[in-house]
């Protein structure tokens, strides 16, 4: 049984990527020792899993998990998120993200038959920045980032690049758009609106003319097993999006509508009280990617509609909202 290592395992995508791969495969998790620490996205699988205690941002302990591993594929998605809060802590981003990162790669390419171990990191939509044209952006677009957290991501976007040309590395990119369907945290946009409207409180949308492309997590998985197992994806960079937009404000009206709540209570152009600032001017207004290549090359299925995935993501909440 081939062996993948996945760094973020507690994470929202490495959780559900666990879930999928623990069948099929010898499944082992790098977890940060902290006390922050949150296993529920894995409690039901712990005991199928192998988990390591490391740091991301410690290169020997990466190396000697590494030699004790020697992981078969490695998904790497451990990472700092949040974009805004990147705009007050960007040397932690850099740390995390962009350190951590070519720790992984340094690491595996110490192993003697590195060429034959698949790497896939998570890049990120957020890394096209500000394109000039509002139309779905393709791969071969310049990457131009307009947040600290997009610099790290495109910084790391670009290494493996260079790893995968100059050392024959047997990385892939993905990029992709936001996703919805958490379990466990509620601080991201979608899952924010669902329970304030499942609560019936106040939502602040601050800014609600902005386009953006949301996917549901199963499609998410899906991408990421694809780039891993397929031969084909070596050395390639992936979109993976619906390829649909959707202003901010409308977005919140179809979950409106879903959960019955009361749109009076929508504070459009207004942010939460405390909310993370960044610079009006690095706010991306367009941010919805084409996906045909992963389509094409790889057999990506076409995603789940939003209506659908909205659907599934508020009888979720309904039911676990406690």
């Amino acid at each position: 049984m081939e062996r993948v290592l996945i760094t973020g395992i507690t994470g929202f995508i490495g959780g559900e990527l666990a879930h999928r791969l623990v069948t099929n495969y010898d499944v082992h998790g790098v977890v940060k020792q902290c006390r922050s620490r949150n296993m529920k996205s894995l409690q039901d699988i712990q005991h199928k899993l192998t988990l390591h205690e490391a740091d991301i941002t410690d290169f020997m302990s990466l190396e000697n998990l590494m030699n004790k591993i020697k992981p078969n594929k490695i998904l790497h998605l451990a990472a700092i998120s949040p974009v805004r809060a990147s705009f007050e802590h960007p040397l932690e981003y850099n740390e995390v993200n962009a350190k951590g990162t070519i720790n992984i790669m340094s690491a595996l390419h110490k192993l003697e038959d590195f060429k034959d171990r698949r790497l896939v990191i998570a890049s990120t939509a957020e890394t096209y920045g500000l394109q000039p044209k509002k139309e779905p952006f393709k791969e071969d677009l310049p990457l131009i980032p307009s947040s600290p957290y997009a610099c790290t991501k495109a910084y790391c976007d670009m290494y493996l690049r260079m790893m995968n040309e100059v050392h024959d590395f047997n990385g892939v990119i993905l990029r992709c758009a936001n996703t919805y369907g958490r379990k466990y945290d509620k601080s991201f946009y979608i899952e924010y609106l669902v329970d304030k409207m499942l609560k019936n409180e106040e939502v602040y949308i601050g800014a609600p003319n902005s386009i953006r492309d949301y996917m549901y997590i199963d499609n998410h998985v899906n991408a990421y097993v694809l780039a891993m197992e397929k031969p084909e994806a070596k050395g390639e960079v992936f979109n993976a999006a619906t390829g649909i937009g959707i202003k901010n404000s409308d977005l919140a009206l179809k979950i409106a509508d879903i959960t019955g709540y009361d749109k009076q209570k929508l504070h459009l152009g207004e942010y939460p009280p405390n909310y993370p600032k960044r610079p009006i001017s690095s706010d991306q207004p367009y941010l919805v990617l084409n996906s045909s290549k992963i389509k094409n090359m790889l057999g990506w299925p076409d995603p789940l509609s939003l209506d659908e995935g909205l659907k599934r993501t508020v009888d979720y909440w309904e039911k676990n909202l406690n």
